[in-house]
């Protein structure tokens, strides 16, 4: 203490050492702080704030992720501990136990500003690659993550170095002897890590993307990726969290094909009561013809029947119906489908468009459309959807069809009342 100025200039004035050496180390750590605070506020209030303005006003976009991470906040620490650690040497004596407890205090603030810049500023790198590549996957992600954790890891070790008096490679070296203990208790990490990375470099899934997985109850929108979860947002704004090894190592449906498709499909049948099904008489085919997505298309049919069976002899008003060509039902409806879809502009031209029987079943002939509507937003879809079945069904008796259905009470009803010799309305 024989070179500190205030501890003499107390000695001179009658003080005891014990008094002037307490007192004279209080006044000292009381500077060290108020430099410390002191540098910290003139920092925040003038350098920060003036990056901030500028950062906000300018017209770039990547630089807002500084400012939302503050970034530049942590980076500024490191100038009022370095200021503080300067004090420390000129205003304490190296011997003095308040010079140790303070200098082993810096070296600990140093080691926290150093983990949350780095963790900040990587953090800020990943926003910035997701505000570049935002249509793509976010292959930095596991890594960014990693990086955190291996931060922290370092930042640990390097706080227990302090205090204890150890060197920071003999600490790593202990863990590294521990290391089935450190694979068991980093096994989710591990495996979480290798599988985001899979998963984002194969561009197996994105932010974004709307996924399945019924397994886990998922059903939504991918809304964060990371190396342990994936959440997915539910249709009813629940959320759902999956393990991200799990998508590598079970199946799940990615709906950005259709998304990224010119149309979302639509696949469905109608069941057409097979005892509905008949020849086409004079009668109907005269009446079917007045529809005029069907005109052109029954006059050439009729045409090309016609001189078929005359090709064949067969002499349609005295044969069979089964005898020579003949047009039903079921095919004239078919024909109707294919020309309403057709014209109707909500349906795409350019991908598979398909309307087929399937094989007959206990519950009727299935007649299945498969097309593809140029709107893939799901309450869009579903009017476009169910507009086309309303119209086909209300438009089955027109052709002489019925729709299949299983009795209902209404029918037993009916065929009750039908026994008894009752009209039932």
């Amino acid at each position: 203490m024989e070179g500190n100025w205030l501890y003499k200039l107390l000695l001179a004035n009658g003080w005891s050492e014990a008094t002037a050496e307490g007192l004279s180390i209080a006044v000292n750590v009381v500077l060290v702080i108020a430099i410390l605070t002191g540098a910290a506020l003139i920092i925040s209030r003038i350098l920060l704030n003036f990056s901030r303005r500028w950062i906000t006003a300018n017209r770039y976009q990547w630089d807002d992720a500084l400012l939302k991470h503050k970034f530049l906040d942590r980076l500024s620490w490191f100038i009022p501990i370095l200021l503080a650690h300067l004090s420390i040497d000129s205003l304490l004596p190296p011997e003095s136990s308040a010079y140790i407890i303070l200098k082993r205090m810096m070296m600990l603030f140093f080691v926290i500003a150093g983990v949350a810049t780095i963790n900040a500023g990587l953090s800020t790198v990943g926003d910035v690659y997701r505000g570049l590549r935002s249509k793509q996957a976010d292959v930095l992600k596991g890594f960014l993550d990693a990086g955190k954790i291996i931060t922290y890891l370092f930042g640990a070790i390097f706080a227990i170095s302090i205090f204890s008096g150890m060197s920071p490679w003999g600490i790593i070296s202990v863990l590294g002897g521990m290391t089935a203990v450190t694979m068991l208790v980093f096994k989710d990490t591990i495996v979480g890590f290798f599988a985001s990375i899979q998963l984002t470099a194969t561009d197996m899934v994105r932010v974004g993307d709307w996924i399945e997985m019924p397994s886990y109850g998922a059903d939504g929108d991918v809304i964060s990726i990371s190396i342990h979860t994936i959440r997915v947002q539910n249709w009813d704004k629940t959320i759902s969290t999956i393990p991200t090894y799990s998508l590598v190592s079970n199946s799940f449906k990615n709906w950005r094909g259709m998304a990224e498709s010119g149309g979302r499909r639509i696949k469905r049948a109608l069941m057409i009561d097979i005892n509905s099904i008949h020849f086409c008489n004079d009668e109907m085919f005269s009446r079917l013809s007045h529809i005029k997505l069907l005109s052109n298309y029954l006059q050439t049919r009729q045409e090309e029947i016609l001189e078929y069976n005359r090709s064949h002899q067969v002499v349609q008003e005295d044969d069979l119906d089964i005898n020579g060509r003949r047009q039903t039902n079921i095919g004239i409806f078919r024909a109707y489908i294919i020309a309403y879809l057709k014209d109707n502009p909500q349906i795409s031209r350019n991908m598979t468009f398909l309307v087929r029987q399937l094989a007959p079943t206990e519950h009727g002939l299935p007649l299945e459309i498969y097309v593809f509507s140029t709107d893939k937003r799901w309450a869009e879809y579903e009017t476009i959807q169910s507009d086309i079945f309303d119209h086909l069904f209300a438009s089955l008796p027109i052709f002489g069809l019925r729709a299949f259905q299983n009795p209902t009470g209404y029918d037993l009803q009916q065929l009750s009342a039908a026994g008894q010799g009752q009209p039932n309305d």
